[in-house]
């Protein structure tokens, strides 16, 4: 999933999914933002993963194109968990000078920005798949370990509550919570370390009271028969916090369906009939009380785990309110709030004429997808990572990464990966700027002032002119990274969690302007 983090056994092909194939063989084996009204975002500050409630990513801080190049380390801290699927996938978001941060292992750390100095430790000791992390409001700490969702106080780091939301061994979490108005939420998976899609895993939307945890209303991001065979079948979910517009109502995106691309009984998914709604959508709705409002689906009965499970950024640009959204499908759109509209749309990465695939196999053409066939973008591919706004551009990471289609049910090992940190003119979609990446982008991209900040699976972070893409600092982080980077004042924070190389070590670093 920015950031996520699964072994290529799992089909499911989420950030640490190829960081782990990667991995294998690297060791031999907002200044200027303008993101709507003020009412949009009630939550603010950078205590949420995505900066604000429009999930804008776009950070208060004083660092900017004059004194980026004397960003240098002011300190190192040691990422204490880690999993199968490596340390860190997920944002530390900050809040009133602490960083509060969730490693892979479901461990979250309070630590002073200042210094670096741990002041809590909660531990968990639970493996996660990633992305995970953390929320900090009224007074607390939100999270998620595989199972249940909970609450920290935010001084203490003290438990004060926790709840079981999944239903079954087949069912996990993996995202940072939601949090607006009193409401935390939380999704389920039909992915844990154990197993991925095995049948009877639902994607559920669950909003919990604050104070206490109580539940009060789910959503099925798809149905609980899951299309008619519940043995078999899997799919949904929801991988990243909801945006919320401060009118009531949350933004979000959907997970995939499964079997891909269909078992030997039942190939092209024709075992899941129809187009398999709600996944691979954007979906809108009242956030006190769950009722729908729109739905639009990227990509209907979807072959390739083509997720669109990117945190939807809510904006205005030239005048107007849109939702951008984005997923593996490598597809990038903009989206009227109000009716679910589509203002734009358009394919990021490689893409090599297969993006109708699940229509073909919907109408019974599957003889004119060509298998055995190479897609792109694979299931490891696409737009993996959250992206972020100066209030003109949107700031895309993307993962280039072919699938190999040996038939209708069987994907091959991926292929040879890439990436590429592409500019987006949010009013109309027509690229500004792109810049070709040897490695993938798995971790978020983040923009301050005049820059946006990206990092690439090797463990380069790069900081560029948010206008023109050129490159104006560029630094080798101690370990790989999926995430993306955060900043408050004169301070920013890069987690590097995945142990590409031997010697190296997942730590949390912080570069400090003028030191």
């Amino acid at each position: 999933m920015e950031q996520s983090s699964r072994i290529s056994s799992v089909a499911r092909a989420a950030i640490g999914l190829l960081a782990v194939a990667l991995l294998a063989l690297a060791v031999g084996g907002c200044g200027g933002s303008s993101s709507g009204s003020s009412e949009e975002a009630s939550l603010t500050g950078s205590g949420y993963p995505g900066v604000d409630a429009a999930n804008t990513r776009n950070a208060k801080s004083t660092i900017d194109s004059s004194n980026v190049s004397s960003l240098s380390v002011a300190w190192k801290a040691k990422i204490p968990g880690t999993s199968s699927f490596g340390s860190y996938a997920s944002t530390p978001v900050i809040d009133k000078g602490v960083i509060y941060s969730q490693d892979l292992a479901s461990n979250v750390q309070a630590l002073s920005l200042d210094s670096g100095e741990v002041l809590w430790n909660a531990t968990f000791e639970q493996p996660s798949e990633g992305p995970n992390g953390v929320v900090v409001a009224e007074g607390k700490v939100f999270g998620t370990t595989p199972t249940e969702a909970f609450a920290l106080d935010q001084k203490t780091g003290n438990q004060l509550w926790s709840v079981k939301l999944t239903r079954n061994e087949v069912e996990g979490i993996d995202m940072a919570p939601g949090y607006q108005d009193g409401l935390v939420y939380a999704s389920t998976v039909p992915v844990t370390t154990e197993a991925a899609y095995a049948g009877g895993g639902v994607g559920t939307l669950w909003a919990l009271d604050a104070k206490t945890g109580k539940k009060k209303w789910h959503f099925d991001t798809v149905p609980k028969s899951l299309w008619g065979d519940p043995e078999f079948n899997s799919g949904g979910g929801v991988w990243y916090p909801p945006a919320f517009d401060g009118k009531g109502s949350m933004y979000f995106g959907v997970g995939n369906p499964a079997p891909f691309p269909g078992t030997p009984v039942k190939p092209w998914g024709s075992g899941r009939p129809g187009p398999n709604l709600y996944t691979d959508s954007l979906v809108k709705m009242n956030a006190k009380t769950g009722k729908l409002d729109w739905y639009h689906q990227v990509t209907p009965h979807d072959l390739y785990d083509w997720d669109f499970q990117g945190p939807p950024i809510l904006m205005k640009v030239g005048g107007k309110e849109i939702v951008a959204a984005a997923g593996k499908s490598g597809i990038v759109l903009a989206a009227d709030p109000k009716t679910g509209k589509v203002l734009w749309q358009v394919a990021v990465g490689k893409h090599n004429g297969h993006d109708d695939d699940g229509l073909l196999a919907m109408r019974g053409e599957e003889s004119k997808i060509g298998a055995p066939t190479t897609v792109y973008p694979g299931n490891l591919g696409g737009v993996i990572a959250p992206m972020s706004t100066d209030g003109s551009l949107l700031f895309v990471p993307v993962v280039n990464n072919p699938a190999k289609i040996a038939s209708g049910s069987e994907t091959e090992e991926p292929g040879p990966t890439s990436g590429e940190i592409v500019a987006l003119d949010a009013a109309t979609g027509k690229v500004a700027w792109k810049e070709e990446l040897a490695s993938p982008a798995f971790g978020a991209t983040t923009a301050v002032n005049d820059l946006v900040f990206a990092t690439s699976y090797e463990g380069t972070l790069s900081a560029y002119d948010a206008k023109t893409g050129q490159v104006v600092w560029r630094e080798k982080l101690p370990a790989g990274t999926n995430s993306g980077v955060m900043l408050e004042g004169d301070t920013l924070i890069a987690p590097a969690g995945v142990a590409a190389a031997a010697g190296e070590t997942p730590q949390i670093v912080a570069f400090r302007a003028g030191e």
